[in-house]
């Protein structure tokens, strides 16, 4: 499906901008966005990647991804039946899912492509995405928060007298988004269209493993984690290290909550930015702490763990560069505005207005470029109005399913990607339907 939507994204710009002209704009926005790929968003991630990394290579190697996937036990079960419960990736998507949660782009990217090599590293087809890295990819595309901090800061900038209001609207419509993705995702991997391929089909330089080597192999896993949380009691001494350091971050989060609940009525939105300002503070000391009290010789590991980050950026390059040059050739030739003229009649129907069609279009395809358009809105259509609120609120309960989709899947050089970018789309639209219900019930009714 990949190979076709991208396909259709050249030639809809080329011919767009036969109708328009912007001959200019389409070969400006294609040199740009090949720059742009890897100058802004490549290597400025791969530093990040390695930070982050290096702390999940410590994590794991002390045995606090296994005691996160125990903790879960129940629930990744059930999303994810074919992976080993002790398996590093069931960390790694719990890390990535949090991260996610809170608002922590920088961090919840890295982790997300942690956990994709996780999952490759079970897959016995390596060209073919496997049903668990569908939904994995669907839970980060519906993009789950808690709370929509770019676009509460946009509205609070803007002078919106309660920038915090659509907390509640974005928390129903991307829980509704997320739901909609999980069930999708379940239900298109059961389609023949979808099905993974047969064992018999598989090359010979790929053969699908054998329940005793998959034996030999956890075990392995099991001997390299010899400090296993199971296995390790710290001492005394440890264990007051510890102490302490909890002890710290619970005067520094009393602090700042008080500071935070003084500027708002929200005690939900106080808990969630000091949680947010937090984390990685927290992560930063907790886990190299940990994993030293555990026995692990951390500076190692870590340098091992970073080293990461840099071969999966190189890997991620021609991907994005495939995916934003489509995306912006696109954009400049006027596809946006062309296919917004085309459904505006339609969509503001069903209760969208049509101003915020462009968003609607533009938030699957770039992240940057919709939250400038958003800014756009609200600056035109004031802070405080409905259609603010709604564009709001549909920022926050969808995401970049075509950047999402090109980034985790090109760290693992996955070339077929089956029901994920279905899934992603789909979602995207539940997560507009849910804003345009919620929003018209609190503010319209």
């Amino acid at each position: 499906m990949i190979n076709f939507l991208w396909l259709g994204l050249l030639l809809l710009g080329i011919f767009t901008a036969l109708l328009t002209g912007q001959w200019e704009a389409l070969s400006a926005a294609a040199l740009e966005s090949s720059r742009r790929a890897i100058m802004e968003i490549a290597l400025p991630l791969s530093g990040i990647m390695a930070l982050w990394l290096g702390l999940m290579r410590l994590a794991e190697r002390s045995g606090l991804l296994e005691k996160l996937a125990w903790l879960l036990r129940p629930l990744l079960k059930l999303l994810f039946p074919e992976i080993p419960l002790h398996h590093p990736a069931m960390g790694s998507m719990l890390m990535n899912i949090a991260a996610n949660m809170l608002g922590l782009a920088n961090a919840a990217t890295p982790l997300g492509l942690r956990a994709m090599k996780d999952l490759q590293s079970l897959n016995p087809h390596p060209q073919v995405a496997t049903n668990a890295m569908c939904t994995f990819l669907a839970m980060n595309t519906s993009s789950l928060q808690l709370i929509p901090t770019t676009a509460i800061a946009i509205l609070a900038a803007a002078g919106a007298l309660h920038p915090q209001a659509i907390i509640g609207t974005t928390l129903v419509a991307t829980t509704c988004s997320f739901t909609v993705a999980i069930l999708t995702a379940k239900l298109l991997e059961r389609l023949p269209c979808f099905k993974l391929p047969l064992e018999a089909s598989l090359p010979s330089s790929f053969p699908a493993p054998s329940s005793s080597i998959t034996e030999e192999s956890d075990a392995s896993l099991r001997e390299e984690r010899a400090t296993s949380w199971r296995e390790h009691s710290f001492s005394g001494v440890g264990k007051l290290l510890l102490f302490l350091f909890f002890a710290c971050f619970l005067y520094a989060f009393v602090k700042l909550f008080h500071q935070a609940s003084a500027g708002s009525s929200s005690f939900f939105l106080g808990a969630i930015n000091t949680f947010s300002i937090l984390a990685i503070p927290f992560l930063l000391g907790f886990f190299p702490l940990y994993a030293f009290l555990s026995g692990v010789p951390v500076y190692e590991q870590f340098v091992e763990g970073a080293k990461e980050g840099f071969e999966v950026a190189l890997r991620i390059f021609p991907y994005l560069v495939a995916i934003l040059v489509a995306i912006g050739t696109f954009r400049a030739a006027g596809g946006i505005d062309f296919l917004s003229q085309l459904l505006a009649p339609l969509l503001d129907k069903i209760g969208l207005p049509a101003q915020l069609l462009p968003l609607v279009l533009l938030r699957p395809l770039s992240g940057s470029a919709a939250t400038g358009l958003f800014a756009e809105i609200v600056k035109a259509a004031g802070p405080n109005s409905y259609v603010s609120q709604l564009a709001g609120t549909i920022l926050g309960s969808t995401e970049t399913t075509f950047y999402v989709l090109a980034i985790y899947f090109g760290s693992v050089a996955m070339k077929k990607s089956r029901h994920a970018l279905a899934t992603g789309l789909i979602a995207d639209a539940a997560g507009v339907a849910a804003s345009i219900m919620i929003c018209h019930f609190f503010w319209k009714s």
